[in-house]
């Protein structure tokens, strides 16, 4: 597989790092993930389902991807270490192209994380669950990751604070959330709690074509 490979998904997504809200990474004012985490390090799972999507002529509706990535320092700096999980349903030709996608292998907004990545902890398939229950976004993933996040309070009637911040998981809009008691990752010799910390969710949808 390579990046002449046109692929299109759309879906959804929601992360919740390690820092205190509002994160620093999103409002750096000197440029993009430059600020200093809030615990020295940022840790952060990233967590995907696909509605719709294609690989070429490989069909990608309904599943479920997840995506860690642990920075030591200030995330600009790079040294990052990233764990993927694809899930279980995959058949090998989804699990290729999955993992083409979530890796920047084959382009699109992942790619923009690969030059900040120094040691790749490989991918592993395992049952993802990925829930949306009103605006609570959850995901599990047994014995290795439990993840929930709920938009931070707001005046706005819509019960949701969204912001344009350029993230490239989804450049245009993100909703502010938080994450919920509970939330860990523990794999790789790795072992998070990210309870109560900064969380984001949107919709998504990507592409590599022009």
């Amino acid at each position: 597989m390579t990046d002449q490979v046109q692929w299109h998904l759309s879906g959804d997504y929601f992360e919740n790092c390690s820092c205190s809200v509002v994160c620093p990474c999103l409002v750096s004012a000197a440029a993009p993930l430059t600020a200093q985490p809030t615990e020295g390090f940022c840790n952060v799972p990233l967590l995907f389902h696909i509605d719709s999507g294609r690989y070429g002529d490989i069909a990608l509706d309904d599943l479920n991807v997840a995506v860690m990535l642990h920075a030591p320092g200030v995330m600009a700096d790079g040294n990052w270490s990233v764990a993927a999980y694809i899930d279980e349903r995959a058949d090998d030709k989804q699990t290729k192209a999955l993992g083409a996608i979530f890796t920047g292998a084959a382009g699109g907004p992942m790619a923009a994380f690969t030059p900040l990545i120094s040691t790749n902890l490989g991918v592993r398939k395992v049952p993802i669950t990925f829930r949306i229950d009103g605006k609570t976004r959850s995901a599990e993933i047994p014995g290795i990751l439990h993840m929930s996040v709920d938009p931070l309070p707001t005046m706005h009637p819509s019960g949701e604070m969204w912001a344009n911040i350029g993230h490239p998981v989804s450049p245009d809009r993100m909703a502010m959330a938080v994450g919920a008691s509970g939330n860990t990752y523990n794999d790789h010799g790795m072992r998070w709690d990210n309870s109560g910390k900064n969380g984001l969710y949107a919709s998504i949808r990507w592409s590599n074509q022009s």
